[in-house]
């Protein structure tokens, strides 16, 4: 059975959720305070992580930053934050899904089915990538270039783990979206993909300003070259 993490205050929301995803067969645990976050997130193994944003005694961004220190579980922010900065900052600290409320229960239901397949994808069949020099150990989270770690964001990871698994492929820009993000998610645009590459080539490429291994191909989207 699945195990979902909710960081909630609204208890009519709550019950709302609770009852929603329990239909679905999940289990859910729910912390109404960060101080109850941190409790039971230390005390517990969880499937996916729902996150609002402000709370009585804090934010859902600071617990999102905790988690991604030691976790690369699939994180949902749920929140009324709706400004473009909110959305951008938490994509950015780690959060795979950011979803606005009032939402349709439906959508909800099925942006976390999908997040919770594609972490199951994520962790099985090849356990390690290489190429170019660039390592993934995809069952620990890590990545090496040339055998020195490399600290990456959950998004950078992912955004890597895919060109790599798909190496001389061009990927177009709909192509990475939908498999990064759902089709549907309006806040992640062409632009905000753009940030992405930028910053997961400087930590990869030898010389972000020429790209080896992330190559723009014009007017058709991107590739991981394996050709030196």
């Amino acid at each position: 059975m699945k195990r979902l993490f909710l960081l909630e205050d609204d208890l009519s929301l709550i019950n709302g959720l609770s009852f929603a995803v329990k239909k679905q067969g999940y289990e859910i645990v729910i912390a109404r305070t960060t101080l109850e976050a941190d409790a039971l997130w230390a005390d517990g193994k969880y499937d996916l992580v729902i996150l609002d944003v402000s709370l009585p005694d804090g934010s859902g961004f600071d617990f999102c930053k905790k988690i991604r220190q030691t976790s690369k579980v699939p994180i949902m922010f749920l929140t009324a934050a709706d400004e473009e900065t909110d959305i951008i900052m938490g994509l950015d600290i780690g959060g795979d899904d950011y979803m606005t409320k009032p939402f349709k229960l439906a959508v909800f239901l099925s942006r976390i089915n999908a997040l919770l397949r594609r972490s199951e994808n994520f962790c099985t069949a090849v356990t390690e990538l290489n190429s170019g020099g660039v390592c993934i150990q995809l069952l620990k989270g890590e990545v090496y270039k040339r055998g020195e770690p490399v600290e990456l964001t959950a998004s950078e990871y992912k955004l890597l783990c895919l060109f790599m698994e798909n190496p001389d492929q061009i990927l177009s820009q709909e192509q990475i979206l939908g498999r990064l993000w759902d089709a549907g998610g309006s806040y992640i645009d062409n632009n905000s993909l753009t940030v992405y590459i930028r910053r997961l080539r400087t930590k990869i490429e030898d010389d972000p300003g020429e790209p080896k291994r992330i190559v723009t191909v014009r007017g058709m989207g991107y590739k991981w070259n394996t050709v030196d």
